[in-house]
């Protein structure tokens, strides 16, 4: 793998380095005390924009690996990722862009609606796409989905609801995925976009969640939501291919790798965070007791981290060469929450006191880093995959 990073590359690292500095972490901390997530008109997603600094769109499928930019697009991404998780991984899911929605346009949908839907993030101006798979009955279940599509006319017709879907209350469209027939178990899924104030989607709640309050985890229904028939991503040439659950975990596996890298951006932060109460306390003159075990735990920590972060770009390279990488992502993401939370854990432990009070940062990342554990997939289900991928069994989820 090439872990090296070309100027503009470099340069762009220290911009968000800079900014997370200044406003993700301090933003994060401040929605994280409200208890709520950054309205969609504050004024540091413009600033975000005029930056340059929306979320990657993904390479363009139908356009040749010429550019070195194109070539290493996934290995930026998770680079891009786990630094804006750093400063805070809420701020960061929050940033505008298509989110989750990009990966299945980009593999599953036409040219045509990749240039309609991806279009609004040229704008000059903030704006946010969606993913909605989990459904109330189906999280990791995700072939038993059960929100229905059925064919009227020139529409499609939608009745189902989904929960903890990530922006979707402030996203111009949300990737729904849904089934024509759940009989059919897989090969029913379909994956529709369903655009902003269309008729018969109404966004129910806004989640209050444990950690990660930057963004907003949306809980919505259906209601016979009729959107045109060229809202079906891929159009009728991937309906009679019944592609949708296929397009699903290529999406997954595309995403994944990021979720992964994501927890160790938090974890580092946590494990930065003791080193410096350590090092501060040992300048002054004041080992901490246990000293000498604590520097051991650290130093296990930051293996597991550097560990974590080798498979994530391993699952990224392998997308970049055009190689399948459906193990090594579920390895990633299997693997790093964990270890962040490992490093969590660590530095509330070391922090002692402090490291409980709800005004301490470490408190924070130990409350927004579990949550890793659980979206792209709980732990359970990718050791499943990960076992039936190396014996070499057919792949039920």
């Amino acid at each position: 793998m090439d872990f090296a990073l070309d100027q503009k590359s470099v340069q762009r690292l220290k911009l968000l380095r800079g900014l997370g500095k200044e406003l993700f972490r301090p933003l994060g901390m401040e929605a994280d005390k409200k208890g709520e997530p950054i309205p969609p008109d504050h004024p540091f997603f413009q600033q975000i924009v005029d930056m340059g600094l929306v979320s990657p769109l993904g390479p363009d499928p139908e356009k040749k690996k010429s550019e070195p930019s194109e070539k290493r697009s996934n290995r930026m991404a998770v680079l891009f990722a786990e630094e804006a998780s750093y400063w805070d991984r809420g701020v960061a899911v929050t940033m505008p862009g298509p989110g989750l929605g990009g990966p299945p346009i980009n593999k599953m949908g036409t040219p045509a609606q990749r240039e309609r839907f991806m279009s609004v993030f040229k704008d000059k101006k903030p704006h946010w796409g969606a993913f909605a798979m989990t459904e109330p009955s189906a999280g990791s279940d995700v072939a038993g989905i059960k929100t229905l599509a059925r064919r009227d006319g020139n529409s499609w017709v939608l009745n189902g609801a989904k929960t903890f879907i990530s922006n979707a209350k402030r996203a111009e469209w949300v990737i729904v995925f849904a089934t024509i027939d759940p009989k059919l178990g897989r090969a029913g899924h379909r994956a529709f976009v369903v655009e902003k104030d269309t008729p018969g989607f109404d966004v129910t709640r806004v989640e209050r969640k444990m950690g990660l309050k930057a963004y907003e985890s949306c809980s919505f229904v259906l209601e016979d939501c009729r959107i045109p028939a060229d809202n079906l991503l891929g159009g009728e040439a991937y309906y009679e291919k019944k592609a949708g659950f296929k397009g699903a975990m290529s999406a997954f596996n595309a995403s994944r790798a990021l979720v992964a890298v994501m927890a160790i951006g938090v974890g580092r932060a946590a494990w930065d965070h003791a080193r410096q109460f350590v090092r501060d306390n040992y300048d002054l003159g004041r080992p901490i007791p246990r000293y000498r075990r604590i520097l051991e735990r650290l130093a296990t920590v930051k293996r597991g981290l550097d560990a974590g972060r080798a498979l994530a770009w391993r699952g990224a390279w392998l997308l970049d060469i055009g190689e399948p990488n459906a193990l090594e992502a579920s390895m990633a993401k299997q693997f790093c929450p964990p270890a962040a939370l490992a490093a969590c854990s660590t530095a509330v432990e070391v922090l002692a006191d402090a490291g409980v009070r709800n005004d301490e940062l470490v408190e924070k990342l130990y409350r927004d880093v579990k949550a890793m554990d659980i979206v792209e997939g709980t732990q359970q289900i990718q050791r499943t995959i990960i076992a039936r991928r190396l014996v070499g069994l057919p792949q039920e989820t």
